[in-house]
């Protein structure tokens, strides 16, 4: 199973994608917040997302799952 993690602390932001939507490689699916910068995460490969683990507002640390892919 893949999975997206955050590479570092921060508040998500913002939801881009949902769980069994299609992405793809490089495609923005979760916005952070850390030290007042926007922090994009992107999808490291093309895939349909299993689950958003995250919710709007949530306070995430390194290495934190915040997508699986099936």
């Amino acid at each position: 199973m893949k999975e997206i993690t955050a590479s570092m602390a921060g508040t998500v932001l913002n939801v881009l994608a949902n769980s069994g939507d299609e992405v793809s490689e490089g495609q923005a699916v979760i916005m952070l917040e850390s030290m007042k910068m926007e922090i994009p995460v992107e999808a490291e490969s093309a895939g349909k997302i299993s689950e958003v683990k995250v919710n709007i507002g949530d306070f995430v640390n390194e290495g934190d799952v915040l997508i699986t892919f099936e």
